[in-house]
């Protein structure tokens, strides 16, 4: 059995697993029966890939962007305050280790690639370079490209890939996401030579890629207590329950109320709902919101309504309702959490619930941020929970 998403079984002779899954890669491209089934990430992809019509013989199209643009997506990618981080954690071994870190934005497209000078010519030879875009669209199965399909880490090894160019090869994905937000916003990525593949490296890459997360989380607190300093001459001269908020609903500063992490993303023509606030307007001030209710009174719950089959959310505070629609996944998770009651569940026990295992941890925490820029404060985390002072019915 494989530990998390490493594409190799504990003890493998690689040479032969490659063998096997070259017998594999020819008869399912021909169309015949492989002696046995590919790994089913693999096999979803290479059905994304073949309906796309990509050559598995071929060189498929490996045009870099020009300089210039590719340095203008590297100053706007949120990836260039963290590169630094995943220098550190990767290309400070990739020579000794015969690999290559590349970083890819949430495009696919590689802005910064680094370590051994060999692999480097190798990757060259491939197309693997900086200013070029890596997703399956364009190269068909490959740990980036498919680790941006599936929102997931990823492992390949050799005849995974779908182009024969890239037999030759391992490589391992892994996304990152903003934590303000849940987006996706790149992927790390350690390729290199097939035979050289460690069973360490996906426990590298992943550190990596959280050890850049929780850099990118720092630099948020930072800006939270910024804001807190700029909003502190309005907050003292305001009296009542009050929060101050981020564009992204984090929250720098609550006064009569209890504490909470976050709120529904603030817009200047739309009412939140809060719990212990009720219904409140937000006030833009310096780069924040003042968040305070719609008129002074005391702890005020919020009831919710969850209608599955239009995907309808109404919520609703002394009589006044609010409503938006929802996605279908965030709709799931909210009908998972109002059956959890007030236990919750945990990122692993929603991954199980969803997608039949607990291997998408990533991805579901990701889909909670994003859900909770829309309901806000109507879910709690740690576990993830519909809030005190909340409540949510569900129409299934």
């Amino acid at each position: 059995m494989m530990t998390g998403f490493g594409a190799i079984p504990p003890d493998s002779d690689l040479s032969q697993h490659a063998r096997e899954l070259l017998r594999i890669h020819d008869a399912v491209i021909a169309g015949g029966r492989p002696p046995r089934r590919p790994r089913a990430l693999v096999a979803r992809s290479w059905q994304r890939v073949m309906r796309i019509g990509l050559d598995p013989d071929g060189d498929n199209s490996r045009v870099a962007m020009p300089a210039g643009e590719l340095e203008a997506r590297r100053c706007r990618s949120p990836l260039a305050l963290v590169i630094d981080e995943l220098r550190l954690a990767l290309s400070s071994v990739a020579e000794a280790s015969q690999f290559l870190m590349v970083v890819c934005d949430a495009d696919g497209v590689v802005l910064w690639r680094e370590g051994a000078a060999k692999v480097r010519r190798n990757a060259d030879r491939l197309g693997f370079a900086e200013g070029a875009r890596w997703t399956e669209q364009m190269v068909g199965t490959n740990a980036i490209g498919t680790a941006l399909a599936e929102a997931a880490p990823v492992q390949l090894f050799s005849a995974e890939h779908f182009e024969q160019t890239q037999h030759p090869w391992y490589c391992t994905a892994v996304p990152i996401h903003d934590p303000r937000t849940g987006d996706l916003i790149g992927v790390v990525d350690v390729s290199g030579p097939a035979l050289t593949l460690h069973p360490a490296i996906t426990a590298l890459v992943e550190g990596a890629a959280r050890l850049a997360e929780e850099r990118l989380w720092r630099l948020h607190q930072r800006h939270l207590r910024r804001l807190r300093q700029v909003a502190e001459p309005v907050v003292s001269a305001v009296s009542g329950p009050l929060l101050v908020v981020d564009d992204h609903g984090w929250v720098a500063h609550h006064s009569g109320i209890a504490e909470r992490d976050r709120i529904e993303v603030p817009r200047p023509d739309r009412v939140l709902a809060v719990p212990g606030m009720g219904l409140c307007l937000p006030e833009r001030i310096a780069d924040g919101w003042l968040v305070r209710p719609t008129r002074e009174r005391g702890s005020v719950s919020v009831s919710a309504h969850l209608d599955l089959a239009g995907r309808m959310l109404e919520l609703r505070s002394s009589g006044e309702p609010w409503r938006t629609t929802v996605t279908a996944r965030h709709a799931q998770i909210l009908a998972l959490l109002a059956d959890a009651g007030r236990d919750g569940r945990t990122a692993a026990q929603i991954s199980s619930a969803i997608f039949g295992d607990a291997e998408h941890v990533v991805t579901v925490r990701a889909e909670l941020s994003r859900l909770r820029r829309v309901v806000g404060a109507l879910v709690t985390s740690n576990p993830y929970r519909i809030a005190d002072g909340a409540t949510l019915s569900v129409l299934r």
